[in-house]
């Protein structure tokens, strides 16, 4: 899918550094703002975390990120100590490469676990996919081909909205078509924005978002060592239409900054979440062999975690999955599983 804009102030490269065996596929990305901006993030809950989820909790949230270094094809988990060494000098390097702090670059990988990183051709890609960071769609779409594993194509969505007469933008990617379960997915997603928005804010809208989207999709139900959601805001809609404006509030991204108004904010949110949808559905439209996409929707219970609960066991089940990959219309085998999600309701108020 090709995307009409780019949020203001990102910058992206990605390149072939060897972790491939076929030289024409790219395999390290780099995303960069050019100023500091405010990031959050959502990580997998599985207790074995590869070490690029640990480093980048470790960061997280922040005002004050430059941008993400990421690696596919290896997962940089439960290789021992090396793991964190590994994904701490990707960062270290990705910093003296555009000039920042290490502390301020987060670190990625997806691919295959238990292997360990080639960092020799990791840390002369980074330096070179530095070399050729640019804010062009081509760049961004080297990027979101870059991240992919098993993916049979690259997964972008974009949103363009007004807040209190600014034109922000959000562009995301994604990969992911194996592992595909709730509490994310095999997946990485990275939202960038050009909004006025402080971390602590991001981490909030970051949260909500998953659990609307990447939290609410499955295929075979299996939850990944790396799955990340980060998002980024570097502010520079506003500078680019308000220099000149009086300064009533900075944050340490972007001094003369206004923040979002709750309205304002509400909306960003809203287009936040819009994105995620978008791009979580790209995955279980992609997933690893699978045939159909459905989506399930639950009325009627006490609340949205009843809901998902219900939602959860249906998708989850494997002989709902045989009958709509058969298209076989029995419907008892979903109402069934409605039935043994632990939710109470009245069998006499159920209807499908």
């Amino acid at each position: 899918m090709t995307i009409p804009y780019l949020a203001k102030g990102f910058r992206y490269a990605g390149l072939h550094c060897g972790l491939r065996p076929d030289p024409q596929r790219r395999d390290l990305a780099l995303i960069v703002s050019d100023v500091p901006a405010a990031a959050a993030g959502v990580f997998t809950q599985n207790r074995v975390r590869a070490a690029p989820v640990r480093v980048c909790q470790q960061r997280l949230p922040s005002d004050e990120v430059r941008g993400i270094v990421i690696c596919s094809r290896i997962a940089n988990a439960c290789t021992g100590p090396r793991c964190l060494e590994d994904a701490r000098t990707m960062t270290t390097v990705a910093a003296q490469a555009i000039g920042c702090r290490p502390e301020q670059m987060l670190v990625c990988s997806t691919g295959v676990i238990g292997r360990p990183l080639p960092m020799p051709q990791i840390e002369s890609g980074i330096r070179t996919a530095a070399t050729r960071l640019a804010d062009t769609l081509a760049a961004f779409e080297e990027v979101a081909h870059a991240i992919l594993t098993t993916d049979t194509c690259i997964k972008t969505a974009t949103r363009q909205i007004d807040c209190d007469g600014v034109t922000v933008r959000l562009t995301g990617l994604a990969k992911g078509a194996a592992m595909i379960g709730p509490n994310l997915a095999t997946m990485l997603a990275f939202v960038c924005s050009d909004a006025a928005v402080s971390a602590a804010d991001l981490a909030e809208i970051a949260r909500r978002a998953a659990d609307q989207t990447f939290n609410c999709i499955s295929v075979e139900g299996h939850t990944s060592t790396n799955d990340t959601l980060i998002l980024l805001a570097n502010g520079l809609a506003e500078r680019a239409q308000g220099e000149g404006r009086e300064a009533r509030h900075s944050f340490s991204l972007a001094p003369g900054l206004r923040p979002l108004a709750s309205s304002a904010k509400m909306r960003f949110a809203a287009a936040v979440t819009e994105v995620c949808g978008e791009l979580a559905r790209a995955i279980a439209a992609d997933a690893e062999g699978g045939t159909h996409l459905i989506t399930i929707e639950v009325e009627g219970l006490r609340d949205d975690r009843e809901a998902y609960r219900v939602a959860k066991t249906v998708a989850e089940s494997p002989l709902v999955k045989t009958a709509i990959h058969g298209a076989d219309p029995n419907w008892g085998r979903i109402v069934s599983a409605a039935g043994y999600a632990g939710v109470e309701f009245e069998e006499e108020h159920l209807s499908l």
